[in-house]
């Protein structure tokens, strides 16, 4: 169930908005997930906060049908907060819905009221990395989702979280679709030397087994952003922090969130809503 949109120039964009009369809060997932991964945040944050769980461009029910960065992601997140009425809302975002956060902040600094970024990076891609990941991509594409395929990729997001649900989404992601998203993941700009001009409060989560992005690209957000707080260091944390350690989790969005986000969330019908002030 959910809801569909039409944003930045014609991109379907599919979103659940799961209610309520607390501070608006957006939640943007990892690459090859959707907006279901942030079941464990709606259950235990569900009743303080209006959570809205986005379908990012090529996952979930969310269309691709030509190339696009997280920039475009980024837009058509803002487009959605203009269909609900929303001048701000606070973003919670894991690994790639960090790339995409990171870049709403600076893109409309105005309508981004705090950010929560767990397991990610505002770096590109090392060269390495991204050739492996276009090879895996590869041979999805030609040989279909082998089940070592499926196993190496839960490994690296979700450790030794069993995901039977979520390998089974995999299965059903085309080789074509697959080599459209992972091309946005490997090819993104990085954004270290732009940081400085996040102006909101940002909390930053990372775990200490995450076998994507060591601690330090954690750190370095925390050190360029002017409002961060301290890092939050989850012990024994995966990468999809979000999904797999919510107890550790929770509890420092329930503070964060209870105290920066906007509760002055929606503007009358008709009234004009902040546009991107960047890029």
């Amino acid at each position: 169930m959910g809801s569909e949109v039409t944003v930045n120039g014609g991109q379907r964009l599919h979103y659940v908005d799961h209610g309520g009369d607390g501070p608006a809060v957006v939640m943007l997932h990892s690459f090859l997930m959707d907006g279901e991964m942030f079941a464990p945040q709606v259950a235990d944050l569900g009743g303080e906060f209006r959570l809205i769980a986005v379908d990012e461009r090529g996952h979930g029910a969310t269309p691709v049908d030509a190339a696009f960065s997280f920039w475009d992601v980024a837009r058509d997140v803002l487009g959605l907060l203009d269909a609900l009425g929303l001048a701000r809302a606070a973003v919670i975002g894991t690994s790639q819905g960090g790339f995409v956060g990171l870049r709403m902040a600076l893109l409309a600094p105005r309508r981004v009221s705090a950010l929560c970024l767990l397991g990610t990076s505002a770096a590109a891609e090392d060269a390495r990395v991204a050739a492996g990941y276009r090879e895996l991509a590869r041979t999805w594409a030609v040989n279909g989702p082998a089940e070592q395929l499926l196993d190496m990729v839960a490994n690296i997001c979700l450790g030794g979280m069993a995901a039977p649900e979520w390998k089974a989404k995999w299965r059903a992601v085309s080789g074509p679709r697959l080599i459209r998203i992972m091309d946005a993941l490997v090819t993104r700009d990085g954004l270290l030397p732009r940081l400085g001009q996040v102006r909101c409060p940002v909390l930053v989560l990372h775990g200490s087994a995450d076998a994507a992005y060591p601690v330090c690209r954690g750190a370095e957000i925390v050190e360029a952003v002017p409002h961060a707080e301290p890092l939050v260091l989850v012990d024994g944390g995966a990468h999809f922090l979000s999904l797999t350690d919510p107890k550790a989790v929770n509890p420092h969005l329930r503070a964060f969130l209870a105290t920066h986000a906007s509760r002055q969330a929606t503007v009358p019908a008709g009234a004009p809503l902040p546009r991107a002030d960047l890029g």
